[in-house]
């Protein structure tokens, strides 16, 4: 077995769990009218993390807290952000209303899968906040709602730094997160635990792996293939080393799942996908689409598009769905190759609720 790199990086918290962390200070501030210094936050998958607040000012009715953001070893812009929340109690009883104040981006264009003109908080922060308000105000939500505001100072500054301005998010950063916790981003460490779990599989006996682009798509995958845990790979943005290393290790079979943005770019054939390496190429997928009958109006909506997601979108409205299988064989076609038809493939397109696009080859 390879050896694996022995410095484990640290891993850091999303900007979703600082806000999540300030809002539930918040209302603890005001429920004991007394400073909070460290909170337990709930996260997605039902763990938990004790972060430190940074400041904590209070009345009966309102307050104002905050969390310094920690990507760990992450080269993430947001580290070192303050991420501030301002929540008050209003007479709507039994809601809570999230909303982005000073530095949190408002969403100008469509394929992000938020409102337009609205703050860019992704629905995981949201459900966060909720969550972790609802452990501790039950009391307070028979009579009051909630109101939490979200802003980060320097988030317009920061914003310049991130791919929001292309994406049409203006006027600072997004709140994000889909497990509340960042794992850091190093191609050495990754790498290596590619490696070991392939190793793993194949000391267990077990030739056939599901690589994915990451939690959502593993767990979408698991409902429909029936495997043991160390089966599945996250390959995240290394889809050519991935299969590579399949190949030269003797794995028979892979499935790979994922959803349109990564998998748009597997279908021009890069190797490694990481947002800031590779961008979706909309000629290519106009390309697409054109090879599958769309018309020129439908060919010029997607080369204007603003993401993949977007282009899902237009695809699905123009009923058009011949394209899924298209980027799923391309994607079969790239993956054969970069394994030098060593390893026997099926490639699975889901979208963001768990719902099968496509599958190469169709069964």
């Amino acid at each position: 077995m390879e050896k694996v790199q022995q410095k484990k990086l640290r891993t850091g918290f999303t900007t979703g769990t600082c806000a999540a962390a300030s809002a539930k200070a918040a209302i603890l501030s005001i429920i004991k009218q007394q400073k909070i210094q460290t909170i337990d936050v709930s996260l997605p998958k039902g763990n938990s993390i004790e972060l430190k607040i940074h400041s904590c000012k209070f009345n009966k009715n309102s307050s104002k807290c905050s969390v310094i953001k920690d990507a760990g070893d992450d080269p993430d812009v947001t580290h070192g952000a303050e991420i501030i929340v301002d929540l008050s109690l209003t007479d709507k009883a039994d809601q809570i209303e999230i909303d982005g104040g000073e530095g949190v981006g408002v969403v100008t264009k469509p394929g992000l899968g938020l409102e337009i003109n609205k703050p860019a908080i992704n629905p995981v922060p949201k459900q966060m906040i909720n969550q972790n308000l609802k452990e501790v105000a039950k009391d307070i939500l028979i009579k009051n709602g909630i109101k939490v505001i979200i802003s980060v100072p320097k988030g317009k500054e920061l914003a310049i730094k991130t791919d929001n301005p292309r994406l049409g998010i203006v006027g600072g950063i997004s709140i994000l997160g889909t497990s509340g916790i960042v794992i850091p981003y190093s191609t050495a460490s990754f790498a290596a635990s590619i490696r070991q779990n392939l190793d793993v599989s194949l000391a267990l006996g077990d030739y056939t792996v599901v690589l994915t682009t990451g939690g959502r798509s593993e767990e979408f995958s698991k409902t429909l293939v029936d495997l043991p845990e160390h089966c599945f790979v996250t390959m995240g943005d290394f889809s050519g080393y991935t299969i590579q290393q399949c190949a030269k290790k003797g794995i028979k079979k892979a499935y790979v799942v994922g959803f349109i943005g990564k998998l748009s770019k597997m279908a021009m054939g890069i190797k490694q996908t990481h947002v800031k390496g590779s961008k979706v190429d909309m000629n290519f997928l106009a390309d697409l689409a054109k090879n599958c009958g769309a018309n020129e109006g439908l060919v010029n909506q997607i080369k204007q598009a603003n993401t993949a997601r977007h282009v899902k979108e237009i695809i699905q409205e123009n009923e058009l769905n011949e394209f899924f299988t298209k980027i799923c064989s391309n994607v079969y076609d790239h993956m054969r190759d970069h394994s030098e038809n060593k390893v026997s493939l099926e490639v699975i397109l889901y979208d963001f609720d768990g719902i099968i696009l496509s599958q190469y080859p169709e069964k």
